[in-house]
């Protein structure tokens, strides 16, 4: 439960399309439920983000957690009302995760809407200046790789995709920008030499953890904020990406 890690990197402005300046900060597995992530320790972590000042707020998904080692259990509505104290100047935007589908993906698009987080399904819009490409899960093969590049190329070809899984990464045209994901926790349960011995990607440790650079695009995967299945971490720890297009 300690205050996650802020991990910072630098993108040019041309990587992403971007036309001004821009603060990104990726949050991703919130997975609300007791006893590690209750309410209150994500308030505390809006409170760190407004600290960061961000231009966008994206979210890449796992809101919810209904895991069974849980000593509680939140509705929708109390998993995400913490986010409203989010800094009204920053624009939140959001994808699906597993845990979210497993739910109720409906419920959670209109409990976001109320805190001012638009929800992308394999749809592309324009934040800040910034084409922000949105997946839907991949895991729960809700995704639709082609359908959103095609949305992104009617916007100029790249921008920031937005994942829950890092596994679109290597599908992805050359020169796509920016991809954000999670899901993967960096294991969460980690070696302490590196690496996990459960990865959640069909890739393995390629693309679970942290930047890795292919075919003229970059990907950072976070270990998220919460946990699953069981709530505690080993050799990982939470964090917030904080990405400075400039």
């Amino acid at each position: 439960m300690r205050d996650p890690a802020v991990r910072t990197v630098s993108v040019p402005r041309s990587l992403v399309d971007a036309r001004h300046p821009r603060r990104i900060v990726l949050l991703s597995d919130l997975h609300v439920a007791g006893p590690d992530m209750p309410p209150s320790r994500l308030a505390r972590i809006v409170a760190q983000v407004n600290q960061l000042k961000p231009d966008l707020v994206l979210f890449a998904g796992d809101f919810v957690s209904d895991k069974r080692a849980a000593s509680r259990h939140y509705s929708t509505a109390a998993s995400v009302a913490p986010l409203g104290k989010i800094d009204r100047r920053a624009v939140g935007l959001a994808v699906p995760g597993n845990h979210d589908h497993w739910r109720d993906v409906g419920e959670l698009k209109r409990e976001l809407a109320k805190v001012h987080i638009d929800v992308l399904q394999n749809a592309v819009t324009i934040a800040g200046g910034v084409p922000i490409a949105g997946l839907d899960d991949d895991f729960t093969n809700h995704a639709d790789i082609a359908r959103t590049m095609s949305a992104l190329v009617a916007q100029g070809g790249h921008g920031v995709v937005l994942s829950h899984s890092p596994d679109p990464f290597p599908a992805l045209p050359p020169r796509t920008g920016l991809v954000l994901a999670g899901h993967t926790h960096c294991g969460q349960i980690a070696w302490p030499w590196g690496g996990a011995p459960a990865s959640m990607s069909r890739y393995g440790q390629r693309y679970a953890c942290g930047v890795v650079r292919e075919n003229g695009n970059i990907l950072i995967t976070s270990a998220g904020l919460g946990t699953s299945v069981v709530p505690f971490r080993l050799f990982t720890q939470p964090e917030i990406w904080v990405i400075d297009i400039r």
